[in-house]
């Protein structure tokens, strides 16, 4: 089976440094320089699209544009690319977002993904009316999904539950196919969740043996549950012709980092009641002495960003190597970003791609011509 690579969106800006966002960090080292308006957001989906991406990762939450409303203004731009869609369930009721969906899916002509997210952060929860706790948001998580897929599946539901309520709930028009719905979480009370409702579970990029518990934990649960899930790892990349120009740039990144700036950021999260937060700042443990903390797994990012806080960085050979390394783990999607978001989407998919295809291991959704290298490098190199 050919692995998925999907690339991101930075609705929250875009600079040749580490900007910031997620869990309670608002700002990064430098700041978004490249705002996230609808025509740069065109670009890298545009570019994305013909580089071999199936999809792009939108985030949600305060630090960043809404989710739903810039990526369906990208629909138009492009022709293919999906849009991975972050939203927080319990926000909105889930008939209408069951509606919202399945009008997304008609008009995009199936283009929806779905990364269902369910807050990390009390606090930045109750900014938005939600006043419940971490364990309680997964236990609505589990109501409003099922509630949605009863939906999509065109029943007519009735639901009174611990936390939501509808009644003789039903769609008029049902999605052709229903969105993939795309779940993390590192928590006991997050893995039961992920194991009835994801078609995807993603991952924060861990090193190999941690990432490889998680999949066992995970293939279990949803065992128990008579499912099979996906997995897929979520990831930075700094990807160069040699090694060497690979690590020169993540210093270039880490010298840019104002140490007041990481002592800040880590304090912040250090306070998240996010386990998979938690688990990012045990990699580096706020300290730039010992980055690498697998071959070419580089936790430099999380050092002033929340969330995904590890790249992969080599030759391009390397993190193919590397991206080989975590398939043969079980891992099929990979969602990747990198700093700046519309350059580095070249140096990954004119680089790693055209290898991982000769490996057999990848190809171009538009069809094997696509997958050909570049013949004229792009500007910068």
């Amino acid at each position: 089976m050919s692995l998925t690579f999907h690339w991101f969106l930075p609705t929250n800006g875009d600079s040749r440094d580490i900007v910031g966002g997620g869990h309670g960090v608002r700002t990064g080292a430098a700041g978004g320089d490249r705002p996230p308006t609808t025509a740069y957001l065109g670009q890298i989906a545009r570019s994305a699209e013909q580089l071999g991406f199936v999809g792009a990762l939108t985030p949600t939450g305060a630090w960043c544009e809404d989710a739903w409303l810039s990526t369906a203004m990208l629909v138009g731009v492009t022709e293919r690319l999906k849009f991975l869609v972050a939203f927080r369930p319990g926000q909105i009721s889930p008939t209408t977002s069951a509606q919202m969906a399945a009008t997304y899916q008609r008009q995009s002509h199936g283009r929806l993904l779905l990364n269902v997210v369910t807050g990390g952060e009390s606090r930045e929860q109750r900014a938005y009316g939600d006043f419940l706790d971490k364990d309680a948001r997964y236990a609505r998580a589990d109501e409003f999904l099922g509630i949605v897929r009863a939906l999509w599946r065109g029943e007519t539901v009735n639901h009174e539950g611990t936390h939501l309520r509808v009644e003789g709930a039903q769609l008029h028009r049902l999605p052709e196919t229903a969105p993939p719905i795309y779940f993390g979480g590192s928590s006991a009370a997050a893995g039961p969740v992920a194991a009835r409702h994801s078609d995807v579970y993603l991952t924060w990029g861990e090193p190999p043996a941690q990432v490889a518990e998680k999949i066992a934990w995970i293939r279990k649960l949803a065992a128990g549950e008579g499912r099979e899930v996906r997995f897929g790892i979520r990831l930075h990349v700094i990807t160069r012709d040699t090694a060497a120009q690979a690590w020169a740039e993540a210093e270039r990144l880490l010298s840019r980092i104002d140490p007041d700036t990481v002592a800040r950021v880590q304090a912040g999260l250090a306070r998240s009641e996010s386990e998979g937060q938690r688990r990012m700042l045990a990699l580096h443990g706020g300290s730039t002495a010992d980055l690498e903390i697998h071959p070419n797994l580089w936790a430099g990012v999380g050092l002033v960003r929340g969330g995904a806080g590890t790249a992969l960085v080599g030759s391009h050979t390397e993190v193919a190597d590397r991206i080989a390394e975590y398939h043969a783990l079980g891992i099929e999607e990979f969602v990747l970003s990198g700093y700046p978001h519309l350059e580095e989407a070249y140096w990954f998919g004119e680089g790693v791609l055209p290898l991982l295809a000769a490996r057999g291991l990848w190809r171009h959704p538009a069809g094997p011509r696509r997958a050909e290298p570049a013949t004229v490098p792009f500007a910068g190199r």
